[in-house]
C-alpha cells in the first residue's frame, strides 16, 4: 500500500477542488496514483450527479452573458439554492461555459454537453458532474443562445435576468457612443417588460386567430353588445387586437423612458438623429428559474423529521 501524505492529498485537492477526505479516500483506493485518483473522483461525481438529477429541483442559479468581438452568448445555469449561485467557483464555471459556447457554437444543450470544456481537457458533461460532486447540489444547464453581429446586452442584478438584443445598423453609426446608449436602452426595455414577440409580423397567425375567437366570445357574452351592428363589433375586435400588439410586441410597446413614444418610433427617431438606418432584428430574454416548478418546503415538517430521527 502506498504511503499517502498530507501533501499528496493537498495536491489532489488543488487539482480537483474536491474535499480533503474524498481526495484521501480516492488516493488510497488508487494506491497513490494521482491520475487514477482523479478518475475515481470523477466517477463518484457522475454517480452523485445522477442521484441528484433524479431527486432534486434546480430552480435558482444565474443568467450570464459574454461578448467576444462580434459574437455574444447568453446562458442560464440552474442550481438548487441562491447560495451556490453566488459561489465564485460556480460563477467561473458558468463563464467558462460561455467561452466554450463561443468557441464551439453548439446547436443545443446536448451538443454543448458533448463539447470539450474550455479548460481541463474534459467534456462539458464531465465537468458539470464534477461541479455537482464538488458543490453538493444539483446543477443543470438549461438553455443558451449565441449570436453574431451588432448586439447590446443587459444583466439585471447578479444574474436574475439577462438580455441580448440584436441590430442591423449602418457601420458609420454602429460604433458611436450615441448608438451604444440607444442600444442599451432597448436592452433595458426588454429586461423590464417581458414580451414574446419582436413586432406584429412575428406573431403567428394562429395566435391572432385564437385571440380573435376569445374576443368574439367575450363580446357575445356581454348583453350590452347584443344589438350592435357587425361593423361595430369588427371595430371592437380590431381595437382589442391592437391592444394585444401593444402588450406583446416589443416595437409596439410604450418606451420605458417616454410612455408617449412607442419603441418602434424611438428606433426611427434615433436613426434619424444619427443619420443612418437602424433595425432591431431580434432579442433573447432569459429569467432564471422561469417556468420551473419550485419545491415548496414545509419547515415545520422538516424539523419534526430531524427531531424524530435523533
Amino acid at each position: 500500500m502506498a504511503n499517502i501524505t498530507a501533501k499528496d492529498v493537498a495536491n489532489l485537492r488543488a487539482k480537483t477542488g474536491i474535499g480533503m477526505m474524498e481526495c484521501k479516500k480516492a488516493l488510497v483506493e488508487a494506491n497513490g496514483d494521482v491520475e487514477e485518483a482523479i478518475k475515481i473522483l470523477r466517477k463518484r461525481g457522475e454517480l452523485k450527479a445522477e442521484a441528484k438529477a433524479a431527486t432534486r429541483i434546480a430552480a435558482d442559479g444565474i443568467v450570464d452573458i459574454l461578448k467576444d468581438g462580434d459574437v455574444t452568448a447568453i446562458i442560464e445555469v440552474n442550481t438548487e439554492t441562491d447560495f451556490v449561485a453566488k459561489n465564485a467557483s460556480f460563477q467561473e464555471f458558468v463563464k467558462n461555459l460561455l467561452k466554450t459556447i463561443i468557441a464551439n457554437k453548439p446547436a443545443d444543450v446536448d451538443a454543448l454537453l458533448a463539447s470539450e470544456y474550455v479548460e481541463g481537457g474534459v467534456t462539458v458533461d464531465a465537468k458539470l458532474k464534477e461541479m455537482i460532486f464538488v458543490i453538493g447540489e444539483k446543477i443543470s444547464i438549461r438553455r443558451f443562445a449565441v449570436v453574431t453581429g451588432i448586439a447590446s446586452t443587459y444583466i439585471h442584478g447578479t444574474g436574475s435576468i439577462g438580455v441580448i438584443v440584436t441590430f442591423d445598423a449602418d457601420a458609420a453609426i454602429a460604433g458611436t457612443d450615441e448608438f451604444a446608449a440607444f442600444a442599451k436602452n432597448i436592452a433595458l426595455q426588454v429586461g423590464a417588460y417581458p414580451t414574446p414577440y419582436l413586432n406584429r409580423e412575428s406573431v403567428p397567425a394562429s395566435v391572432i386567430e385564437e385571440e380573435k375567437s376569445i374576443l368574439m366570445a367575450q363580446i357575445a357574452a356581454d348583453p350590452a353588445n347584443a344589438k350592435k351592428p357587425a361593423q361595430i363589433i369588427e371595430k371592437m375586435v380590431i381595437g382589442r387586437i391592437n391592444k394585444f400588439y401593444d402588450n406583446n410586441c416589443l416595437l409596439d410597446m410604450s418606451y420605458v423612458k417616454d410612455d408617449e413614444l412607442k419603441v418602434g418610433k424611438y428606433v426611427e427617431k434615433t436613426a434619424k438623429e444619427l443619420g443612418g438606418n437602424i433595425t432591431v432584428t431580434g432579442f433573447y430574454r432569459f429569467e432564471k428559474g422561469e417556468g420551473i416548478q419550485k419545491r415548496e418546503e414545509n419547515f415545520a415538517d422538516e424539523i419534526a423529521k430531524l427531531t424524530n430521527n435523533q
